[in-house]
């Protein structure tokens, strides 16, 4: 397992916006997990700087992960 980032916050019902560590980005449409490894979703897009870039979740139901969490990477 791999660290995404820290969830930052929700756009949505569905979409969760995380903050990437630069040196180890994941892959596009990876699935995330949170720390007790429940499924949250799928990685959709990667943008923002190059030195802070971000990800976007979609998630598979109503987001309910909580602020400045870790989220992993398959």
């Amino acid at each position: 397992m791999k660290v995404v980032g820290r969830a930052t916050s929700t756009y949505g019902s569905r979409m969760l916006i995380i903050q990437c560590d630069a040196a180890q980005l994941p892959r596009l449409y990876s699935e995330v997990t949170d720390r007790h490894m429940k499924p949250v979703g799928k990685i959709t897009d990667l943008f923002g700087n190059v030195k802070s870039p971000y990800a976007l979740v979609l998630c598979k139901g109503s987001c309910s992960v909580l602020p400045n969490e870790k989220l992993f990477a398959r």
